[in-house]
């Protein structure tokens, strides 16, 4: 037995992968709303069995449909999400799930008060075999009690190519609050923490003047209750990197440390998901690509079953929470 599940806004690439892990692991696609009759009609060839609706009423009242999909522009997701939750639907949300905090105490309410399931697809763990398996090590005590993790996250810009909400702070709710949303999720992960605080951060825009609005570097320092944390995230991937990023991060624990090159390893091995092991022993290279990735299957079981195993609904909340503090507290930097 699976779910039916709609999408409403598909204005990053994100959906694909959102879809794809719903898709793959046995979920029925029933109906699709766009408004921007460019990206519908893109969407549309992607999936030419799926019926497309002729307004967001449409999914949100086919009693059908189980799970709401979005990656509408930032800005629009939580009040999407509530009113998805207020029909009696799930949401699995793109990050960032909300761009303002109190965007977030309002799904917060909503959620408690309709008892759905509000869940944000973090897919730099959740699309990413090698940050499952690093997941399994820890668990497994590959490298002792986690202490610290350094999560790094550069991105290719593409300005060509992006859409004007891109641009406009307000539509996707700066650097710290987008990107470093897959950080926060995997910092409170791997050290366990259930509270954390923000210690310093900071934005800037040093590479591109003509678009002030747009915030190309960000860092920030947290604090748990189960360890600590660094991230830095940017808009610099050079053309030279054959890859959109190259995504990192550096789980240290107190018997060794795993280091993660996401979607390339520069050194010159082939594909993506590459897991570096040190322990007391050796070091190690780990091939992933054959590690299954288990969010969209516990999700299904989740909206079947009324449990939390894809991630706790309190665990996803306040790693949207730690990246919007992050981006209210950061300090603005200028180019010297």
């Amino acid at each position: 037995m699976s779910i039916r599940f709609g999408v409403v806004g598909t204005n990053h690439q994100h959906i694909h992968g959102q879809v794809a892990c719903l898709v793959n692991a046995g979920a029925t696609f029933v109906a699709f709303f766009e408004g921007d009759a460019r990206l519908a009609d893109a969407f549309a060839q992607r999936h030419p069995d799926v019926r497309r609706a002729r307004s967001e009423a449409d999914v949100l009242e086919d009693h059908s449909i189980q799970l709401l999909v979005t990656a509408a522009i930032p800005a629009d997701r939580a009040p999407l999400a509530i009113r998805a939750m207020r029909h009696g639907k799930d949401v699995m949300s793109d990050k960032p799930g909300m761009t303002t905090l109190a965007q977030l105490a309002e799904v917060r309410r909503v959620q408690q008060e309709t008892e759905r399931i509000f869940s944000v697809c973090f897919s730099e763990r959740f699309e990413t075999r090698s940050t499952v398996r690093a997941w399994d090590l820890v668990r497994a005590g590959a490298i002792g009690r986690v202490v610290h993790t350094t999560g790094l996250g550069p991105h290719r810009l593409n300005k060509p190519a992006r859409a004007e909400w891109f641009f406009m702070k307000d539509r996707y709710g700066g650097i710290l609050c987008d990107i470093a949303s897959h950080q926060a999720d995997q910092f409170l992960l791997f050290t366990g923490s259930s509270h954390a605080e923000v210690v310093a951060a900071h934005v800037a825009n040093y590479a591109n003047p003509g678009t002030p609005g747009l915030e190309d570097f960000g860092e920030v320092m947290w604090r748990g209750n189960g360890g600590t944390g660094y991230v830095r995230v940017d808009w610099y991937t050079p053309d030279g990197l054959p890859t959109w990023g190259d995504g990192r991060l550096t789980i240290l624990g107190t018997e060794g440390y795993i280091e993660l090159r996401k979607y390339v390893d520069i050194a010159g091995r082939p594909g993506i998901d590459h897991l570096f092991l040190v322990d007391r022993k050796e070091m190690r290279h780990i091939d992933c690509s054959g590690v299954a990735l288990p969010y969209g299957p516990s999700l299904i079981r989740d909206v079947l079953e009324r449990t939390e195993t894809a991630m706790p609904q309190a665990h996803c909340f306040l790693a949207c929470e730690l990246a919007l503090q992050s981006e209210a507290m950061a300090t603005q930097l200028t180019a010297t």
